[in-house]
């Protein structure tokens, strides 16, 4: 995966993670997303070639919101979990046990409300409880492969 580069809206450097799903400037979150959004007009020569290829045109910023979809890349899209396994997380009795403490709902909701989730992320993750909590998650998602097997 490339290093992320300059956001084309508010300019942060190494912060551009997403890409227009219509024109494919680079941005670096959903303010920005927004902003770019009420301006963005698609490259005539990208619409001829998602129509010569039989798709629908992509939705119009003025007529409501994106779909996660819209905003995702290729790159993104690759880290992104499939709805059947994110409904394992809310079937989960251990993750329920660890959402009780309140300490962690207090660190989720701090990250929630971040403008810099990053880096939130990473200093959260020097707390016990909040990397329990999240190898929880990726237990869950992504449960590990047997190791040490012997096929049958």
């Amino acid at each position: 995966m490339r290093a992320p580069g300059p956001c084309a809206e508010c300019g942060a450097r190494d912060a551009a993670r997403y890409r227009c799903p219509r024109c494919g400037t680079a941005y670096c979150s959903v303010p920005c997303c927004r902003t770019h959004r009420e301006r963005c007009a698609p490259e005539p020569r990208q619409e001829r070639q998602r129509e010569a290829a039989g798709q629908s045109p992509l939705p119009d910023p003025a007529h409501g919101p994106w779909a996660l979809e819209d905003i995702l890349s290729e790159e993104d899209e690759q880290d992104r979990v499939p709805l059947q396994k994110l409904k394992l997380l809310g079937e989960s009795e251990e993750l329920r046990d660890l959402l009780l403490n309140p300490h962690l709902r207090q660190l989720l909701l701090t990250i929630d409300q971040a403008q810099d989730k990053s880096s939130l992320m990473r200093k959260f993750m020097q707390e016990p409880l909040f990397v329990e909590f999240a190898d929880c998650c990726l237990s869950i998602v992504e449960p590990p492969e047997k190791e040490n097997v012997l096929p049958e």
